[in-house]
């Protein structure tokens, strides 16, 4: 599998009123923008859903990585696939059937992903890397932005990059809170090879110029590099 960094800015960072205009900041350099939804239930927090998607995809041509913080995500998650989402993320902790719906949201057009929050054990869900796309280790607790990386959740990169290595899949492993310039090496070096970050992009006088910098990084630290 292509190791290459992928970069994913959260448009959580970004000016709600200018969306369009803030995609097409990052166009050029990143790779995926990540699209969190957040439904005041699953998480305190609510954010965007399906209507500003389905606006936004006819305004790029960008893969989106739809995160979804939601609860019964099987209702509601192939709804973004059949949006144009690249990939559709939802929480183990809301999901009965992961296998399930990942095999739903692949006839429905998309990738998909687990996602593994702060307090949640990875252990439970490595058998579970044969039948998903992405995983997505929460570096925070899920459903705010702009809290601090937490080191201690590598140790969940680790182990799922272990397995993945071990049994040879084509799975990546993602991280999600507090990335920047000074903790994106550290989640490189712990195996991760796709990174969300919000105000390290957004908030920079240059956004494009952020997202460079940041796969710079990850490739650099990426145990992969030669």
């Amino acid at each position: 599998m292509d190791a290459k960094p992928i970069i994913a800015p959260s448009i959580l960072a970004a000016d709600f009123s200018r969306l369009a205009d803030e995609v097409a900041a990052i166009e050029l350099a990143a790779d995926w923008v990540h699209v969190d939804v957040m439904d005041n239930h699953f998480v305190p927090n609510l954010t965007i859903g399906l209507p500003v998607v389905q606006s936004l995809r006819k305004a790029t041509s960008m893969p989106f990585d739809v995160h979804l913080m939601i609860t019964d995500p099987e209702r509601w998650a192939p709804g973004y696939a059949e949006a144009g989402a690249y990939n559709v993320t939802f929480h183990a902790e809301a999901c009965e059937n992961p296998v399930a719906l990942a095999k739903t949201l692949r006839a429905a057009g998309s990738k998909a992903g687990l996602a593994i929050d702060r307090d949640t054990p990875v252990e439970p869900y490595l058998e579970l890397l044969p039948y998903i796309d992405t995983l997505l280790i929460m570096t925070i607790k899920a459903g705010f932005g702009g809290q601090a990386f937490m080191p201690e959740m590598l140790d969940k990169v680790r182990d799922v990059r272990r397995r993945i290595q071990a049994k040879n899949l084509e799975v990546r492993l993602e991280v999600d809170g507090g990335i920047a310039a000074d903790t994106i090496v550290q989640a490189a070096e712990a195996g991760a090879d796709a990174f969300v970050a919000g105000t390290a992009v957004y908030g920079a006088a240059d956004p494009a110029e952020a997202v460079r910098r940041l796969r710079a990084l990850a490739a650099e630290a990426s145990p992969s590099h030669d």
